[in-house]
């Protein structure tokens, strides 16, 4: 009997509950919004979760911008401006080995 044995290229995983407070978002517009996140590094790849349902409001995207600050950009797709709720968002961070030198396709296993 054989086993194989994979690794891939995330050196970690960090789960992480932050308590955020966003500003307006305009109608019919999307804003990119920064916080703090102690820790996260250009090069980490970053998920988020937003605990709620807010009408109108969806993540357009989200990235670390900077050495402890991640950008979320925040989507109103209504007629009037609406601001998220403040609440505990997760975010997933994954810690590449190489950041910036991620591999363009997947190896054959």
């Amino acid at each position: 009997m054989s086993s194989l044995v994979t690794r891939g290229n995330i050196l970690g995983i960090f789960a992480v509950a932050v308590p955020l407070t966003p500003a307006a978002v305009g109608a019919n517009t999307t804003a990119e919004q920064v916080f703090t996140i102690r820790g996260v590094k250009p090069g980490d790849i970053i998920d988020v979760n937003k605990p709620s349902l807010d009408a109108g409001i969806g993540i357009a995207n989200v990235r670390v911008s900077a050495a402890n600050v991640v950008a979320v950009k925040f989507a109103n797709t209504t007629g009037a401006a609406i601001t998220p709720k403040a609440e505990t968002y997760t975010f997933v961070v994954y810690r590449p080995e190489t950041p910036g030198f991620l591999p363009s396709g997947v190896p054959a296993l």
